[in-house]
């Protein structure tokens, strides 16, 4: 039987994608003991919707993290959230949806604001010697456009990082002294959660994100149980 095939972003600072939509599918694989081959791309031409991360698995073709997730559930039987209850199922979605708009926050931190933007793309060009300066200026010119229609990036930088802070503060209070959200054992949404908070904790930049994720040891702690579940031999390609 061929093992699926997550396609995407590249690793960056010790994660396995520095983007957390795809460190999000990653990370639910690895705590669900799915094998699976990893590849990771930057042209998105083949990806459902034109949007990374997306999964192969035989003749199926899916896009989006949460319908990745969704289909791997029913598609393999796991019981990773099985016994929770329909209040914790309701907080799980709005949890999702509140990492969804820190995103914005977060991307925005490395490619549009100027004070960390010279930083990241040093990053990734120090790490990838595949992609070039033109890359990641097309890839700045891109987001910057996203941002714009989206509408952060219309804010003020203080007034996004506000905004991602609110959404970084409620998760925190949620978590409380977890060890997880929802006990002892890493459900779905500690995934989630991982993939966004391992994608500002382990990146040497001193955002105001980042500042605030290093003042809440709870997130600390969740980010750095997650990582050590999660990591290990892979396959890459």
């Amino acid at each position: 039987m061929n093992r699926p095939i997550l396609y995407s972003y590249p690793e960056l600072c010790g994660v396995a994608d520095n983007n957390p939509f795809g460190l999000k599918v990653y990370a639910f694989m690895r705590l669900c003991g799915i094998p699976f081959e990893h590849r990771h791309i930057l042209d998105t031409k083949m990806a459902p919707r034109g949007q990374l991360p997306y999964l192969i698995d035989g003749d199926k073709s899916v896009g989006d993290s949460d319908a990745i997730i969704a289909y791997l559930k029913s598609r393999y039987g796991l019981s990773i959230d099985e016994g929770l209850s329909d209040a914790q199922r309701n907080l799980d979605y709005l949890l999702r949806r509140t990492l969804d708009d820190l995103y914005w926050s977060m991307s925005y931190s490395r490619w549009k604001d100027e004070r960390y933007w010279p930083s990241f793309r040093h990053l990734v060009l120090s790490t990838h010697p595949g992609i070039t300066e033109s890359d990641m200026a097309a890839a700045h010119d891109y987001n910057e456009q996203r941002y714009y229609y989206q509408g952060i990036g219309r804010y003020e930088p203080e007034q996004v990082y506000e905004r991602g802070i609110a959404d970084l503060r409620v998760v925190s209070d949620l978590l409380g002294q977890g060890p997880f959200m929802f006990g002892a054992s890493p459900r779905s949404i500690d995934a989630a959660i991982y993939g966004f908070v391992a994608n500002i904790y382990f990146y040497d930049i001193r955002t105001p994100l980042r500042q605030f994720v290093l003042d809440r040891p709870n997130l600390v702690n969740h980010c750095e149980s997650m990582h050590a579940r999660i990591s290990g031999p892979s396959d890459h390609a």
